[in-house]
């Protein structure tokens, strides 16, 4: 099993900035992809960004295109969420995930109906 830990939200004002931290730990730290979650309340959780085991491929979804930016530098199991221009709507609780085996962006959507291994979270509040 995977242990995920989730740090850095916090309350901010639109227009600024936030970076979201996610360390991984548990068997076989090794073949597996990141992505980000969030759920707003009363929403349905959806899909952020995906990041591959390497950090060579990145995926987003249209709502954050050009103002989030996953990253996975040098440590494997340990991933970022660098928001700017935060607007309101991104106000939610975000998660991270793995998914394990090949790179297919098709497979993000579904994690969150697949996956069985979530953190905590971590709040983000963005204030109009």
């Amino acid at each position: 099993q995977v242990q995920l830990v989730e740090s850095g939200g916090g309350l901010v004002q639109a227009g600024g900035s936030l970076r979201l931290s996610c360390e991984a730990s548990g068997r076989t730290l090794t073949n597996y992809n990141m992505g980000w979650f969030r759920q707003a309340p009363g929403k349905e959780r959806e899909f952020v960004a995906a990041v591959s085991g390497i950090g060579a491929s990145t995926y987003y979804a249209d709502s954050v295109k050009g103002r989030f930016t996953i990253s996975r530098p040098n440590a494997q199991n340990t991933m970022y969420l660098q928001m700017n221009r935060l607007k309101p709507e991104d106000t939610a609780v975000y998660y991270c995930n793995l998914r394990f085996g090949p790179w297919r962006t098709t497979d993000w959507v579904r994690q969150v109906q697949e996956s069985r291994a979530w953190g905590q979270g971590t709040q983000v509040t963005v204030s109009s």
